[in-house]
């Protein structure tokens, strides 16, 4: 029986490629506070959000505190490094193996996960969220200045 993502407990682990062939492991980066977002090239609210992600992204690359990854759901890498390109967008994507968007419970996309230093969940965001909104930035800010 998988446990499933429920906020003030330990996100699940996992341990995922992204599209240029890294692997990336989540227990790895504790210590950091993650936003894991999840994902489509097909999906238009994803569309929609994915250039306030990107701008976040860009604005908080000097954070050592912060690691964002997205991960591709029910989509092809290919898809993917494609899109990217085509809008000029930067940020990690990881490649889901099914079994980790079953662990967090995704029912669609996007949906993103906040996790503080100590690997628990935080906040989770069902639908597209404004990364510029600066209510959002001063909640991450504020895991992300925790001891």
């Amino acid at each position: 029986m998988s446990r499933r993502a429920v906020a003030g407990m330990s996100a699940p682990d996992f341990t995922l490629p992204d599209i240029s062939g890294k692997t990336w492991r989540l227990s790895d980066l504790r210590g950091k506070v993650v936003l894991i977002n999840f994902w489509a090239t097909w999906c238009d609210s994803c569309k929609e959000e994915n250039p306030s992600l990107q701008r976040f992204v860009s604005a908080e690359k000097e954070n050592k505190n912060l690691v964002v990854l997205t991960i591709l759901y029910n989509d092809s890498p290919e898809n993917a490094t494609q899109y990217l390109k085509n809008n000029h967008f930067s940020f990690n994507v990881l490649i889901d193996d099914r079994k980790t968007s079953l662990e967090y419970g995704i029912t669609g996309v996007p949906e993103t996960f906040v996790l503080s230093k100590s690997g628990s969940l935080k906040n989770k965001f069902i639908g597209p969220v404004n990364w510029d909104d600066p209510d959002v930035k001063a909640a991450i800010d504020k895991l992300a200045a925790e001891m």
